[in-house]
């Protein structure tokens, strides 16, 4: 996307925001939605995208650094590229989880409800009703705040360092979207493959025997998937799944869900008898493969073999919740503001750094937490037993 679009895009995201604060008797910080605001940081990204694209010499952006509207104008334009490269990036974590929103850092809970679904009873004419079970399931989370300061030098920006200023909003959204996914992953795996707390016995949600991953050992896991069931004993319906593999096992999964067809042996199990069925992959219209590269990072022993299976969240009984503070849901860039005066008084310029050592400060702030929930939504196995 262009500077130029991406300014007009969260123009039109910042109105939006407006309109929505003003329904709820809040205000937008900061006044960005005026059209001299507009005005201002149009020109800005103009003289700031032909900078790096070359068509403006770079002194033009040192000279207009020395203006104290400028600075944080660009400020808001490096804010503006770190949103949209975080927005831009793949999210692997929204395939399996909820989206949630708390409003401030205290635990919330999450509340839910089993039961009350049972086979209707036959009432006898002048009985009473029977009453209907229901279980309520607590679960509990905070949000937390991270962050990191990127610091630039003064140096880099006098020799015209511009890798430096193309590459800060691309990286300063890695972090955040890699914390974001680092954590989500660490919910649901730990050291020696699947939770050992959520993938228990008691849960019954242990593919059998560990298998590695196969059309075997991914129809013994669909089946103790199917196997769940409510408070009330009825089944309950996953119409969709995600594979969930890491990177060495991803040419393993696509061939076994991308297949056209599957050999079968007559009467189910593998296509190794005599007796063959050539039947087509229906899980291709069912399972989906998520390849998450964070498994071996998290699991040193056992991530390279270690494959879930993930109900879509979207069935109302989600596997895990990743919870965002209400109004930073998304990652925030601060810079530095320079604590030196110049002789003479006048304002600093914030890209001439600091007073000790000339560094210009950015940071990025993301307030986020989760929790595992209901692990009738998932199964898992380490991949050590045999196919």
């Amino acid at each position: 996307m262009q500077l130029l679009d991406l300014i007009e895009t969260y123009h039109a995201q910042d109105a939006s925001t407006e309109r929505l604060y003003a329904r709820e008797g809040r205000r937008v910080r900061g006044g960005r939605n005026t059209a001299q605001y507009k005005e201002s940081l149009l020109e800005a990204a103009n003289l700031y995208e032909g900078v790096l694209n070359g068509r403006t010499p770079f002194w033009r952006l040192q000279e207009a650094m020395t203006t104290s509207d400028f600075s944080y104008l660009f400020g808001d334009i490096i804010d503006r590229q770190m949103l949209a490269s975080y927005q831009h990036m793949p999210v692997l974590w929204q395939s399996i989880a909820r989206r949630g929103v708390v409003r401030d850092f205290r635990s919330v809970d999450r509340f839910t409800l089993d039961g009350g679904e049972a086979v209707l009873s036959e009432v006898k004419q002048a009985s009473e009703y029977p009453a209907a079970a229901v279980v309520d399931g607590r679960y509990q989370y905070a949000v937390k705040k991270y962050g990191k300061r990127l610091p630039f030098t003064w140096e880099s920006f006098v020799n015209d360092d511009l890798g430096a200023l193309r590459d800060l909003p691309t990286r300063l959204a890695n972090a955040a979207r890699f914390s974001e996914e680092r954590f989500a992953t660490d919910l649901y795996a730990g050291t020696t493959g699947p939770d050992s707390t959520f993938f228990a016995s008691g849960n019954a949600n242990i593919v059998t025997s560990n298998p590695t991953l196969s059309v075997a050992g991914l129809t013994t896991a669909l089946n103790v998937l199917a196997a769940q069931v409510d408070t009330d004993g009825n089944p309950i319906y996953v119409n969709a799944v995600w594979l969930v593999v890491p990177p060495a096992l991803e040419i393993t999964a696509n061939n076994i869900i991308n297949a056209t067809e599957i050999l079968a042996a007559d009467g189910g199990g593998d296509g190794t008898g005599t007796n063959q069925l050539r039947v087509t992959n229906w899980m291709r219209n069912r399972v989906r493969v998520l390849v998450n590269p964070w498994l071996p990072i998290i699991s040193t022993t056992n991530g390279n073999t270690s494959w879930y299976l993930f109900a879509d969240p979207g069935v109302g009984r989600p596997a895990m919740e990743i919870g965002f503070l209400s109004g930073h849901e998304s990652p925030e860039l601060f810079m530095k503001m320079p604590n030196a005066t110049r002789v003479g008084g006048g304002l600093v310029d914030p890209m001439d750094g600091d007073f000790d050592t000339d560094a210009v400060d950015h940071k990025v702030r993301h307030v986020f937490g989760g929790t595992l929930m209901d692990p009738k939504s998932a199964v898992a196995s380490n991949g050590t037993g045999t196919p």
